[in-house]
């Protein structure tokens, strides 16, 4: 497929990896969840290349090609809160929550705005509204990627201060979902999207120069070796600390798959059924190694990135997003077709939000 790819600066990466997010959730909002794959080619035709409207008896059934479901509109509310405060203040997004989403749910998956309500926001729905519980007892044990598909811009406005990343997309990854090891995956994949804003490779190095800041002190997580040694240090080990994850095991799969890649004898063809190689369904360890694989296998072309994360059909929408928005941060925003720019509703309107982050997360460039 053709790219626009073109060496991308900072704030053009950073504005790449937002709307590549949106364009993702919007490009899965028809074909969303067919785990049937002749269902949804004969729903969709063989090969999706554009924006598609729902299905009247499907998920997201109202809702017209170019439009957001709830991840993208939680994203976009993450983005304004951001954006209005210049960083990221935890009490502004949970009253955007508290007052412009959750009045308008009812605790049932197939309402509210968006067409669905995630496992992980009707449990906090459910908590925060009917048992006036405050924020910060209001998260559940669901292993989805949804805390992923917002703090992702946070990956963006922190790019520049990784430690600091780390520590917001924690703290927002745990409003809603409390599993430490979909916490650590989430955090990972905020971590690989923030070096690639900051204009490093998705590579086979990519693991390394993450477990180096691991080994510093700034990523928050357990390692019992220190910079340069292989094997751990004499003498015992290291006391972990309170908001410390247990292993950094979630920021070595993307290296491990980047070199899958490159590696003659290893091919996924065609390359959407890597849903079907890493799994179909919405946990964590199905979506975030499908993502690493789309994104690292089109470095230069976002387009084709997105389009076999949506073919690929199951829960396409988070592979969707997850890979647009790594594809958009290596490309930047000028590697994104204007045909996809320009289907997406309210485009001009989000590419001036996502120009404001960037310019706020280029600002902090010491």
């Amino acid at each position: 497929m053709e790219s626009r790819h073109t060496t991308a600066d900072f704030e053009q990466r950073a504005q790449g990896a937002l709307m590549g997010a949106f364009i993702g959730d919007a490009l899965a909002l028809g074909p969303h969840w067919y785990y049937d794959l002749d269902e949804l080619h004969r729903n969709f035709g063989t090969w999706i290349t554009d924006y598609a409207d729902p299905k009247p008896d499907h998920y997201h059934a109202g809702l017209h090609a170019g439009q957001s479901s709830q991840a993208g509109i939680i994203l976009e509310m993450l983005a304004r809160s951001l954006a209005d405060n210049g960083s990221y203040v935890e009490a502004d997004f949970c009253q955007r929550l508290d007052e412009d989403l959750f009045p308008k749910l009812d605790g049932t998956p197939m309402q509210g705005p968006g067409g669905y309500t995630s496992q992980s926001i009707r449990e906090a729905w459910r908590l925060r509204v009917q048992e006036k519980r405050p924020w910060g007892e209001v998260c559940g044990l669901a292993d989805t990627t949804e805390a992923a598909e917002r703090v992702l811009v946070l990956a963006i406005r922190d790019a520049l201060r990784p430690g600091t990343l780390a520590r917001n997309a924690s703290a927002n990854t745990a409003l809603t979902q409390s599993d430490t090891t979909v916490m650590a995956m989430t955090v990972a994949y905020a971590s690989i999207l923030g070096s690639l804003v900051r204009g490093e490779p998705l590579d086979s190095q990519t693991s390394d120069r993450l477990m180096a800041l691991v080994r510093d002190g700034t990523l928050p997580f357990h390692s019992v070796t220190s910079t340069g040694e292989r094997l751990p240090p004499p003498g015992p080990e290291a006391p972990r600390h309170a908001g410390q994850f247990p292993s950094p095991d979630a920021l070595l799969t993307v290296s491990n798959i980047q070199r899958a890649i490159a590696d003659p004898d290893i091919r996924i063809e065609p390359a959407w059924k890597a849903a079907l190689v890493y799994g179909m369904p919405c946990a964590v360890y199905h979506q975030f190694p499908a993502a690493y694989y789309l994104a690292g296998r089109f470095q230069k072309d976002f387009e084709s990135a997105v389009l076999h994360a949506v073919n690929g059909g199951g829960q396409n929408q988070a592979r969707a997003i997850l890979t647009g928005a790594l594809s958009g941060a290596i490309g930047g925003i000028q590697a994104i077709p204007q045909r996809l720019l320009d289907g997406l509703e309210r485009s001009d309107e989000r590419q001036a939000l996502a120009a404001t982050i960037a310019r706020q997360a280029a600002a902090d460039h010491p």
